[in-house]
């Protein structure tokens, strides 16, 4: 196996240690992980975060896909199509039931695709302070 470029990438079992949510190797397959892993490592660089905070992003990275991932097994399960990209729900009614709330504070409205999963937007949140572009806290 080759070297990772970054020497603080993360590998599954500290992943799935920081995240115990995907603990299961059944619904988050090791390859899965290890494959975000992967490719973490090529669009990531520890050069421009810094090797303390790179984990962390990277474990958000993974995270973002993971969860993506069990959402297209689930619909899959039930006969849907995965992949199919449906955005934030933020209503649900059940029979004369319905329930809603406003995403709009919690969402950044540049983030598209990074907006699908909490992970997903902190990730989000996180990398846009590093590079160009960057807020000043």
């Amino acid at each position: 196996m080759e070297q990772p470029r970054n020497k603080s990438l993360p590998t599954s079992a500290d992943f799935r240690r920081d995240f115990p949510q995907f603990a299961d190797a059944v619904t988050y397959p090791e390859a899965q992980i290890q494959f975000r892993l992967n490719l973490a490592d090529i669009l990531l660089s520890e050069k421009v975060t810094g090797a303390k905070i790179f984990p962390y992003l990277v474990e958000l990275f993974v995270a973002h896909y993971m969860a993506l991932f069990a959402q297209d097994q689930r619909s899959a399960a039930a006969g849907g199509a995965g992949g199919a990209s449906s955005g934030v729900q933020t209503s649900k009614s059940v029979d004369k039931v319905s329930v809603s709330y406003d995403a709009s504070a919690t969402l950044n409205p540049d983030a598209g695709f990074w907006n699908n999963t909490r992970y997903g937007a902190e990730f989000w949140q996180l990398i846009t302070m590093f590079g160009a572009g960057g807020r000043q806290l």
